[in-house]
């Protein structure tokens, strides 16, 4: 079956160290808690704030190993009011898993988002 999981991080900073460090952090937190391997995994989203540009978050990914899954980098509406400094991702994954045992990950002030469905 494949499944959509859901995930996001609020970054202390913008700089590219924070944004590699905390993608990274979101991605392996999803991997983890969902069981799952690169091999697994048919496509990942990134979508980050318009304040984050000094980096790519895919980048994190492909230096998890990613690098034969498609990945792609979109930024954020720039909604007035909006959190800051959040990288956000969607991945299209294969597993037996039910819908309802997938765990979507919000990590650090990105909890806030999606109380009702953040673990």
């Amino acid at each position: 079956m494949v499944r959509a999981i859901r995930g996001a991080i609020q970054l202390d900073a913008g700089d590219r160290d924070s944004i590699i460090q905390g993608t990274t952090e979101l991605v392996q937190a999803i991997m983890d808690r969902n069981s799952l391997t690169t091999d697994d995994v048919i496509s990942v989203l990134f979508t980050a704030t318009p304040d984050l540009t000094a980096e790519f978050p895919a980048l994190a990914a492909r230096k998890l190993g990613f690098h034969e899954v498609p990945l792609i980098c979109c930024t954020e509406i720039d909604v007035p009011g909006a959190l800051p400094r959040v990288v956000r991702l969607m991945a299209h994954v294969e597993t037996d898993r039910p819908r309802a045992e997938m765990q979507h990950v919000y990590l650090r002030g990105a909890v806030a988002l999606r109380q009702d469905i953040a673990q």
